[in-house]
């Protein structure tokens, strides 16, 4: 039986803010931050937006794309390391707020950067083994970055939801893979405000080993080369990290760069690969095979291949695309304006 793929959504704030703004305020050299990470602006969530509400739109998006019943999803599974509550699930709420409950069973996932991915994994295997006609996998993070940090230029806000069934698909999945080890390069305690991470070292030991060791595993499975699939999705921390890896694999940037939005978005964390295939569904054709990366410090990658359907072309116009919403009347702000969005201004006894 094929699985994959019957809808998809995203969902991006308008608001944004530049990297020379943040720049402004800390006295830092701009020209250096958007060389060296390969980034403009990054998107910044209103008080009344969350992991929540920025899932509850995407996944209505993926209901739209998918044609059905939400009352029919079996399960939602949204990985984030930013959920709104330390004790109380998104992922009910979300359920409550498209109509999938009660028959529903809920769960939110942790595993950094790729919690998204890892509920897309769980969510298309429960429909592999037959327990479910539907289920949804949703990336999504309010991320954060403390005041001054490298990770404040690039801590950014976004969402996508993807519907799995066997029936009428977009997108088959031909084959998955996992590689994951004890690797501590970012991480928060509880009642810590703002991650921490081992600067340097989050790059060759941490993304690049187990982002092209997943590629390679998952390529090998799947007894394919880079010049076998039109696109590649890796997790994109900054702007630079994905370019390197993807070259570095033999993928040019015309397979890579549709899927690369953190130049604009920021790292939108958990929701990052997710959010990035969105955009080369978006444009993908029939026949279009892609392979997906995601990468979550502590430290893992999930790997997917899939193989587009005739269907993407009914679908693609059904929601708002991923790369208009980048487009669509960015509102900008001031550092201020920002600080106070993000609840950067804390009191004392805090």
């Amino acid at each position: 039986m094929e699985v994959g793929i019957r809808g998809y959504g995203a969902y991006i704030p308008r608001h944004r803010i530049r990297v020379e703004e943040i720049a402004r305020v800390w006295g830092a050299d701009a020209p250096t931050y958007k060389r060296g990470l390969g980034l403009r602006e990054k998107s910044v969530p209103t008080p009344d937006q969350d992991v929540i509400t920025m899932s509850v739109e995407a996944a209505r998006h993926a209901i739209r794309r998918a044609g059905i019943d939400p009352a029919k999803i079996g399960a939602i599974y949204i990985g984030s390391e930013s959920h709104p509550y330390a004790v109380k699930p998104s992922g009910t709420v979300v359920a409550e707020a498209i109509g999938a409950t009660p028959e529903i069973h809920c769960a939110d996932f942790e595993f950094a950067c790729k919690a998204g991915s890892e509920g897309m994994f769980v969510a298309l295997s429960l429909v592999k083994a037959g327990q479910m006609e539907f289920a949804m996998g949703i990336g999504a993070d309010t991320s954060q970055g403390a005041p001054g940090d490298a990770l404040e230029y690039s801590a950014s806000a976004g969402s996508a939801a993807y519907i799995f069934a066997s029936t009428q698909l977009v997108a088959v999945c031909e084959e998955t893979y996992a590689f994951m080890t004890d690797t501590p390069d970012f991480w928060r305690r509880e009642y810590q405000f703002y991650p921490r991470h081992g600067g340097r070292f989050t790059g060759e030991p941490a993304y690049f080993k187990h982002t092209l060791s997943c590629a390679r595993g998952l390529m090998k499975k799947a007894k394919v080369k880079p010049k076998d699939l039109r696109w590649a999705v890796f997790h994109q921390p900054n702007g630079k990290f994905p370019a390197k890896a993807a070259e570095e694999l033999g993928f040019t940037s015309d397979q890579y760069g549709q899927g690369l939005l953190s130049p604009t978005l920021g790292n939108t964390y958990s929701g990052a690969s997710p959010l990035g295939l969105t955009a080369v569904l978006d444009v993908a054709k029939p026949g279009d095979r892609i392979l997906m990366v995601s990468y979550g410090s502590g430290a893992g990658s999930d790997g997917f291949i899939w193989r587009v359907t005739d269907r993407i072309t009914k679908v693609q116009k059904l929601a708002p695309q991923t790369r208009a919403q980048l487009e669509d009347r960015p509102i900008y702000v001031d550092y201020g304006t920002y600080a106070k969005f993000r609840g950067k201004i804390r009191k004392l006894t805090e």
